[in-house]
């Protein structure tokens, strides 16, 4: 597991779109630190475990034009 350590006035969503590439992940995120869930802007420092995150079952969210075959 990574780490990330928060800028001032980082966010959930913000994070979850620089990590992952999509804001979707703000829950994986949230359960893998919920020490800070009650915190809505971070401060500078703040350090954020990011989960890896299995993508083998994510294709079938995507339209079939999308999904890797």
């Amino acid at each position: 597991m990574k780490t990330y350590t928060t800028k001032q006035d980082d966010k959930w969503d913000l994070i979850a779109l620089q990590q992952y590439g999509s804001k979707s992940y703000v829950d994986r995120l949230m359960m893998a630190n919920t020490e800070h869930v009650g915190i809505y802007l971070f401060p500078a420092g703040v350090q954020i475990n990011i989960p890896e995150i299995d993508s083998s079952g994510l294709n079938i969210l995507l339209p079939p034009w999308k999904r890797v075959l």
